[in-house]
């Protein structure tokens, strides 16, 4: 029985999640936020009392989130838009989430009653942006962003929970005596090299199984990336690498190469990144006790305001003055500064490792969290307009007309594969057909089929292709060019 009711309870948490979401939405309200209103209103101190305190179980959710949203943050990135501010973007997400860290460790020092390796460590776990957080804004309230300032913002948040976890894990060795300074030094470029090798290594295995694998069932494919997510964190680790970066660096080589059934496997993991949000940020929302929190809400504004006004502007023009950027993007690449469920998720190590004043430090994580995403997430269209950065996305007309003016510009195309064709042998994603193209049906041994990326392409096999029909010629050459 008790089963059921879990059962139900998440059920209608999820919908009551996503409903909310869809009304806060229209008032600017960020999707973070509502989650997580939502699991404390479930909560002890909400309507339905659910008493939840396991900080482990929480920590478990929260890093297996996490490493499907990073890696769909990789998966559904434009790799030749992501090449001009790569440089950038790890400075940023390096050095700039240090400096972050101990300029607000440091701050707090002198805000808070407490030692100062402990103001660090609080510092060290919200340096960091969300990619969750600045993800589920920037693309939700579809905001255009000129000067490739987008891709920067989404690549440093994507990038950047590594330097987070470092920092914290490093602070809370020193603070236990289980570290000293050099080895800390030695950790991070270690957890960084392995993460980030490793990471592109199993991308490239991936990709090669699922392109040879053939599988009967297309739905397979996406049982596959699921477990190579997983694979990807929990191998790193236990190597001593960084899992973060490492499923992040996976996303994102993938995104590069050219795999089956590619397009689908990128809606499928949007999917499971927003429910993985919901989840951990729900599942966070119940584990705050929003009551005894409240007690720290003075000196969570108070850092929430220095990380937001001195912290993260002096970190990003520390850190990009080499780069050519104007004042108001600088201005803005500093408000874009979310934090989200990973510094939560990360406030949870000290309470599970018993530090001193541990339970503090998360309550005053959460408020500043909060105050973070209602104060930031919320202006950041009116922010960019005003700076003069702002992109909007605008109709475009002629798509429309090209659509309503489809049977015109468009045709079926038959297209029949020679004995000697290079086509031949391959798999229809190999075959790399111009955007505009798309293989509707083939007619293959008598029959007639619907073909997905891993079809088999053999000869005497009928295509027929809707396609553009300025791109005839293209299509033309690869369908029937023969080996010579």
């Amino acid at each position: 029985m008790i089963i059921n009711e879990i059962l139900l309870i998440s059920a209608i948490l999820l919908m009551c999640a996503i409903i909310f979401n869809k009304i806060g939405g229209k008032f600017g309200v960020p999707s973070l936020v509502i989650f997580i209103l939502v699991g404390i209103l479930a909560g002890s101190d909400g309507i339905l009392g659910i008493h939840f305190e396991n900080y482990i179980f929480a920590q478990f959710v929260g890093i297996v989130a996490i490493s499907y949203i990073l890696f769909m943050g990789g998966l559904s990135v434009d790799i030749k838009e992501l090449k001009p501010v790569i440089t950038e973007g790890s400075i940023l997400a390096t050095l700039g989430v240090f400096a972050t860290g101990i300029i607000v460790g440091i701050c707090s020092y002198f805000l808070l009653d407490l030692p100062l390796l402990e103001c660090m460590l609080l510092g060290g776990i919200i340096s960091s942006t969300d990619a969750a957080a600045v993800f589920g804004v920037l693309r939700s309230k579809s905001i255009g962003l000129n000067y490739n300032l987008k891709p920067l913002l989404e690549f440093e948040s994507g990038s950047n929970d590594p330097m987070a976890v470092f920092l914290t894990l490093g602070i809370i060795g020193l603070i236990s005596g289980e570290l000293n300074g050099a080895e800390l030094i030695f950790d991070f470029f270690k957890q960084m090299f392995l993460g980030i090798s490793f990471g592109y290594l199993i991308a490239k295995g991936t990709s090669w199984i699922i392109n040879k694998i053939r599988l009967e069932y297309d739905s397979l494919y996406v049982v596959i990336t699921l477990a190579c997510v997983l694979f990807t964190y929990s191998s790193i680790t236990l190597i001593g690498g960084n899992g973060f970066i490492g499923v992040y660096v996976c996303g994102l080589a993938m995104a590069s190469m050219r795999f089956v059934n590619k397009k689908t496997l990128i809606k499928f993991h949007d999917a499971v990144a927003w429910l993985m949000q919901i989840i951990m940020f729900l599942i966070l929302g119940l584990l705050v006790n929003f009551k005894d929190g409240f007690a720290y809400t003075k000196q969570a504004f108070l850092i929430a305001l220095i990380l937001t006004f001195i912290a993260r502007p002096i970190a990003v023009f520390a850190t990009t003055f080499p780069f050519k950027r104007s004042f108001k993007e600088k201005l803005m690449i500093s408000w874009v500064g979310l934090r989200g469920a990973a510094p939560i998720v990360l406030a949870t190590f000290p309470l599970t490792a018993n530090i001193p004043h541990a339970m503090e430090i998360f309550n005053i994580v959460f408020f500043v969290v909060i105050i973070s995403v209602l104060l930031q997430g919320t202006t950041i269209p009116y922010i960019a307009k005003k700076l003069a950065v702002d992109s909007p996305l605008e109709i475009n007309h002629n798509n429309v007309l090209e659509y309503e003016d489809k049977d015109n510009k468009n045709q079926m195309i038959e297209f029949t594969v020679a004995d000697k064709a290079e086509a031949a042998g391959k798999q229809l994603y190999e075959l790399n057909l111009p955007q505009g193209a798309l293989v509707s049906l083939i007619y293959k041994k008598g029959e007639y089929i619907i073909p997905t990326g891993s079809t088999e392409i053999e000869p005497c096999d009928v295509l027929f292709i809707l396609m553009d029909r300025t791109k005839e010629a293209e299509v033309r050459e690869i369908i029937c060019k023969t080996i010579s």
